[in-house]
């Protein structure tokens, strides 16, 4: 499933070559094809994102207020994508949930988790059940903070509530864990809050990074040395998909568990 940092980078891209675009919007699969025609031909007016949500915004042809706008949510979930060609695009191939086509440009979105209009209670309504996204401008961590300091759950689980923080998965999850010498089991209440404060902080540096260069860039320069990548064109991790291998800093082995469902990376020597 794309991290926070791939729906931020898309919702810039997005409002990059569609921003204040009449647009065409359609579902060649038909599942979308009633929310489409609501704003098909309508003004692209921006694109955002909230955490692991993009919400696209549209306004009809010759405004410039509220009046009459829309949007369509968009969670991508663990297949959904979107592709990108020059106007105008061909045929569409395979289940094309949502066609946007602009002047210049054209996206198709395939298997998509959610893909649905929204109103702006909608909008409000999943906003308050998100915690902090610390990709967002002026993003409040207090929240993340509270939460971790009340909680028995493992930090390692937390960080991946997106009640807690906002568009943290599994890479992020593991890579902040271990800079910080944290123990993911370790129960939310233990940690220091100075600690928890200093992982957002590495969370904002680290998932900028992320947006502005299209992938994930965890490993320090000092540290960077040793094994590869874990696969061709993935990035260098300290223990995200290294189960069995060396630790790049102590040479102890990295370990893998499941917790909640998802595969779990860390040094036992290192995080404590």
């Amino acid at each position: 499933m794309p991290e926070g940092h791939t729906l931020h980078r898309l919702a810039r891209r997005q409002q990059r070559v569609f921003g204040g675009e009449p647009v065409r919007v359609s579902s060649p699969q038909g599942r979308f094809a009633d929310g489409a025609a609501v704003v098909d031909g309508m003004v692209f007016a921006k694109a955002e994102a909230w955490g692991k949500h993009l919400i696209q915004h549209y306004r009809p042809l010759g405004t410039t207020g509220r009046a009459g706008r829309r949007m369509i949510h968009v969670h991508l979930g663990l297949y959904g994508s979107f592709t990108e060609a020059p106007a105008p695009l061909a045929a569409p191939v395979g289940q094309v949930r949502l066609r946007i086509e602009g002047p210049q440009v054209g996206t198709d979105l395939r298997g998509p988790t959610a893909c649905e209009l929204f109103t702006p209670t909608d909008l409000d309504e999943l906003i308050a059940r998100l915690g902090p996204d610390p990709l967002r401008r002026n993003a409040d961590p207090t929240p993340m903070l509270a939460a971790i300091a009340r909680s028995r759950r493992p930090i390692g689980a937390l960080l991946m509530d997106q009640k807690v923080v906002a568009g943290i998965g599994n890479v992020y999850r593991a890579e902040v864990l271990f800079r910080a010498r944290i123990d993911p089991y370790r129960e939310g209440r233990s940690v220091p809050a100075a600690d928890v404060a200093a992982v957002w902080d590495d969370l904002v540096g680290l998932m900028r990074i992320g947006v502005r260069r299209g992938r994930i860039h965890v490993v320090r320069r000092e540290d960077d040395r040793g094994p590869g990548s874990y696969a061709p064109d993935r990035p260098r991790t300290y223990v995200y998909r290294r189960a069995g291998e060396p630790c790049r800093i102590c040479a102890t082995t990295v370990r893998t568990a499941e917790l909640d469902g998802r595969n779990l990376y860390w040094c036992p020597t290192c995080q404590i």
